[in-house]
Formats: structure tokens, sequence, C-alpha cells
């Protein structure tokens, strides 16, 4: 479908491509991976024809249609379902002309709109609409009425419903709230023609990808299967490009020793030269270099306090007017991990106020522990950021009694090294402003985290550490996000808001994707019958809290214990490939007893490793039974 061959671009003082090739099959689904700033938009940019190669080609078939989402849809008078419509410019071409068409030439233009499903074109535009969280009564509004956000959608709606031969998605799910990723990753699965999706959610890469395409170093490199898939056969990769490495330069070595050695004597100096011709034909294999990533600091409360942390008991929340949650009746305890679901504008964010204390209850009880310490991360926080400031500005005002060593080093724990801490945030990315106000919310210990889309501006890897230093944190955690990934490892509940009301949600991560497509299909299927929100599957009783057994503790030391349990048998099994190389015990003695020195200590790390896991499993198992 589409071929890259040679492909060189240079721009901004520096090289993007440098001889990139790939060839993406008909209709594949692909993962488009890479770090920030490394080229994935600009590539975008290049097959859209926005930019002019340096050398080498971007070929497509001829009259291949491709369409892509780089802005909002503008502010119109025309209705939404209208404007999804004409996206389809086929089928809006083929109805206009029947206006003006002679009686001849109209039932061939009736036979391709029956030949393209014309009549079926409103439902299948309503069902789209409805999955990216529009009503029923959206559909006749004039574009006008939606904000910025919402065009965003009208505008991946119109892609979709339009299906071009390639679609070029860059992180689509940036401007939807779960639900609406939820849906988009089941709509990408079942795309008929080929994409292309630039996205750091791992869930949509697992479950609506088969290929992953990898931009590293200028080049790009296809691998077939999921994200998941692509780690595997990548980090094989690497140890086997590792392996030849070493197993090169050892020759290498070897011939040169035997060059410096006789090249000056006459009786040797045709062997010296016979190999000083070999050692040039050795190919260069460049090291492998691990990425680094600086993790997320979440310092855990020094002292926990007495449950519970929030109790609310028919809480009324809104702004002045009617209210926007009614009748809350939650607890939140210092162990709880709470996922929070619903459609934008059911009152995630609301409550996420109430919670932090900057929103009062209206009416009901609300009892709050005195010292309770809540650190509260929303996306306003890095548009509100001054674009003058530098990261050392806002450190000075958060620490005014500590010296400039002492500021520079906590913003080098943030991942933001001595450039980037005097950088201002107009330059800096939307990952480095992330991880900034992420680990500035934390730095006061708090009890309560809360965070609202925490992971927008994130690469993979950087969502990982955040994922890591969550389940290190032992204090509670309320998340809203769209990253379904991480709202199953992080969540031990879910809470779902809709109905102007919070309560728990029956069932996981599984039966709510099910419900989000359940409820788009249902709303093509009879789009005049679709209210504005359709009720949750019935949330089960708040268990009576005073039974409760903590799991989150347990759970988290369990699972740490197998991660370090995996480590330690890979360091274990890279020690025994080392020691199978012949040439070690007879070349190196040294280097053969160092290997024997590390491989008991290994073993030793396995067996303790082996150990705690069996005893964090059996004690997060006793702990899920009590």
């Amino acid at each position: 479908m589409l071929q890259i061959q040679e492909l060189v671009f240079d721009a901004w003082g520096r090289r993007f491509f440098d001889g990139a090739s790939v060839s993406i099959p008909k209709d594949a689904k692909v993962g488009l991976v890479g770090r920030n700033g490394v080229g994935k938009s600009t590539l975008f940019k290049l097959i859209l024809g926005q930019l002019t190669i340096g050398g080498g080609e971007i070929r497509l078939p001829k009259q291949a249609r491709i369409g892509s989402v780089d802005q909002e849809h503008p502010a119109t008078p025309v209705t939404l379902l209208d404007t999804v419509l004409e996206a389809d410019v086929e089928r809006a071409r083929l109805l206009s002309d029947l206006e003006t068409a002679p009686p001849e030439r109209m039932g061939e233009i009736y036979d391709r709109l029956i030949e393209i499903d014309a009549d079926r074109a409103p439902s299948r535009a309503a069902e789209i609409l409805s999955g990216l969280g529009f009503s029923n009564a959206d559909l006749a509004r004039p574009m006008a009425e939606f904000s910025g956000g919402w065009r965003m959608r009208v505008a991946l709606a119109a892609a979709l419903f339009a299906e071009p031969d390639l679609l070029l998605l860059d992180e689509p799910t940036n401007y939807l709230d779960l639900e609406g990723a939820l849906w988009l990753e089941a709509r990408l699965r079942k795309y008929p023609h080929s994409a292309v999706i630039i996205s750091h959610d791992r869930e949509i890469l697992n479950n609506s990808c088969d290929h992953i395409l990898h931009l590293h170093d200028g080049k790009l490199d296809l691998y077939v299967g999921g994200y998941d898939s692509f780690e595997t056969q990548r980090a094989e990769k690497l140890r086997l490009q590792e392996a030849t490495r070493a197993k090169i330069e050892a020759q290498r070595a070897h011939m040169q020793a035997f060059v410096d050695r006789f090249r000056y004597k006459e009786s040797k100096a045709r062997q010296a030269q016979s190999r000083l011709k070999m050692i040039a034909k050795l190919p260069v294999i460049s090291a492998v270099l691990r990425e680094h990533t600086a993790p997320f600091l979440l310092p855990s409360p020094e002292r926990p306090l007495a449950p519970p942390l929030l109790r609310l008991e028919g809480v009324s929340v809104g702004y002045g007017g009617p209210p926007i949650l009614k009748n809350l009746n939650l607890r939140l305890d210092l162990d709880d991990r709470i996922g929070l679901l619903g459609v934008n504008g059911a009152g995630k964010s609301t409550f996420a106020k109430l919670v932090a204390g900057a929103l009062e209850a209206e009416s009901g009880e609300m009892v709050r522990s005195a010292r309770l310490r809540a650190g509260w991360f929303h996306q306003h926080q890095i548009e509100a950021l001054d674009p003058t400031d530098t990261p050392l500005d806002i450190i000075r005002r958060i620490m005014p009694e500590a010296s400039e060593a002492q500021r520079r080093s906590r913003l080098a724990q943030f991942g933001l090294g001595v450039a980037k801490a005097e950088t201002t945030v107009a330059d800096l990315s939307g990952g480095e402003r992330a991880r900034l106000l992420l680990n500035l919310v934390a730095m006061e210990a708090p009890h309560l985290l809360i965070l609202d889309e925490p992971t927008n501006h994130l690469d993979i890897d950087s969502r990982r550490a955040l994922l890591d230093a969550l389940n290190d944190y032992e204090g509670a955690v309320i998340l809203i996000t769209h990253d379904r990934s991480l709202m199953e490892l992080v969540a031990d509940r879910l809470w779902l808001a809709a109905d102007g009301t919070i309560k728990p949600f029956e069932g996981d991560m599984e039966d709510y994707a099910r419900y989000v497509v359940d409820r788009a299909r249902a709303a093509a299927r009879a789009p005049s019958q679709v209210a504005r929100e359709e009720p949750p599957p019935p949330p089960r009783a708040e268990p009576p809290r005073k039974a409760k057994t903590p799991t989150g503790p347990a759970r988290r030391r369990a699972e740490a214990a197998e991660a370090a349990l995996a480590r330690a048998t890979e360091a274990l099994a890279a020690i025994d490939q080392a020691l199978l190389d012949p040439d070690v015990f007879a070349k190196d003695p040294a280097k053969a007893a160092d290997l024997g020195r590390r491989r008991e200590a290994a073993q030793a790390r396995l067996a303790a490793a082996e150990a705690e896991w069996l005893e964090a499993a059996e004690a997060y198992e006793a702990v899920k039974e009590a």
C-alpha cells in the first residue's frame, strides 16, 4: 500500500530520516512508535506532501485516497450530521448531480449510489458520532455551537466515515475520553483499509494494530504483531546485535594484535597486510544504546491517616445552578485505587475539584480528615503555566529556602537536566511540562493523588515509569484517564459518573469496553431513540467498608516481587549465555572466573527473589480470601 525507499529529510538543523525504507502491506493497521520528537508527525507531513523530501521517494497506488485529522473542523452553520456526510465526497457529488442530471444518466447515478451503500450513510455517520460521544440531539446542531475539542472529534468522525485507502491518525485519543478511546479501539480493528496510527496508548497498539513501525535513528523498522510482540522482538534483535558486535570486535582485536606484532617483520608482512584487508571488510555494528527514561518521584506519606480519608453522604455539588452531581454516597481509604469512568461532561472533573478541596459541597455531609494532603494534577495546569517561566524559576518559588544546587538537583531527579532547567516553558515539550507538574504535585508526599488525564503528553516509556511510581506509592489514588492500560494496572475499583451521580461500577474494564461499544451500536440501530446518556449497567452495592480488607499494598508487593524475579532470572540467563562461549575459558580465564563469581551471586539473588515472590503471592491470596 505504502512504499518508502531511501527516504532522506533534513530540517530545523537536524536529520530526521537517513535512508529510511519500509513497505506497508495493503489493509494493514500499523502503529507508528518512537521517542517524542523523533519525527513521527514529520513522516505524516511527508506522506501528505506538506513537506518536501530531500532524497528517496514515497510511493502510493494511483488515485489512492489519503485521510488525516490535522486540525479541528471549522465552526460553520452546517449541522453536525451533514458535516460528516459531506466527508464522503463521491456520495455528496452524486447526490448533487441527481438534481441536474438528464434522465438518461439518472439510472447510472442511482446504480452507483446503491453500490456505495449511500442509503445507509446517515446511520453509519450516526454510529460513528455516537461512539465519539455525540448525542442524538447533537446531530441537528450547527458546527458553530461546538467547542474546539468537540470539533476535533468531528474531524476524526469525518475521516473515519470517508474510509480513505490510507488513514493517518496522530495521537487520536488525546482529545477523547476513555469511552471514546475504547470505541475507537474497536472501530480501528475493523477498519476496511490501511491505517497508520501514531499513539502512546498500549491498548490501541496491542488490540487495533497488526504491525508496529518503529522510527529510530532516522530509520524505519516494521514488526509484525502488536506492541507487546514488538517489544519482545526488538529486545531479541538488540540482544543478537550486541552479541554479533562483541564477536566481530573480538575478531577485529585478534587480527589487529597480529598486525601490530608482525607488521614490520619481513617474513610476516604479507600475512599482516592480508589481515589488514580482512579488518577493513569487517562490518561496523553500533553498540546497543539503552534509552534512559527518568523515573517519577511520588513520595509516600510518612504518617498514614486513620480511615476514612473521605466520606460522602448524600452530597450534592455544582457551580451555583442545578447540581452537577447529587446523592454522592462514597468512601475513600488510604489504600484505595479508584478508576473514575464516565463520558465527558458527566462530572468527573467536578468530583476531582470536590475531593481536592477546590469546590465546596452544596448539600449533604462531607467528612474529610483534617490532616489530609491532596495532590491534584489536571491538564489545565499545563495550559496555565507562564510561557516565559523556566523550571528553575518555578522550583525557586516552591523551594525558597533551598540552595541553587539543591533546586537543580531536584529538577535533575525530575528528568530535567542542566539544559532543560533554564529552558522556557514555551520551549519545553508537552511531555516535559507534564513530567514537571506531576513531580511538583507529589513533592509534599500527599495522602491522596488525584490525576486527571496525566498521560496525554507522555510517551510509552514515560507512562511505564509513571505506572511504576504509582504502584510504589502508598497513598490513595483517584485516576481519570483515557489510557486503558494504566487504568487496568493501577485501579483496584471502578466508579462510574453517569446520570448526575457517581456509583461503584460492577465489572472490570473489559465489561466497560463492551458496554461502550454496545451503546454505540444501539445508537446506530435506532438513532432517533437514543437518549443523550443511557443508564449504565446496574451498579454494585457499596460494600460495608468496615469489613473491607485492604488489598492494595499486598497486591503491589506481589507485583513488585514478580518483576524482581523476572529481572533476576534474566540476569542469570545472560551470564549463562556468556559462559557458553568456549573462547572465554580458553582466551580469558580471568573473565571466566569473574563470570563464575557473578553467576553465584546471581543464583543467590534469584533464590531470594523466588522466596520473596512466593511469600508475597501467598500473602496476597490470603488477603483476597479474607
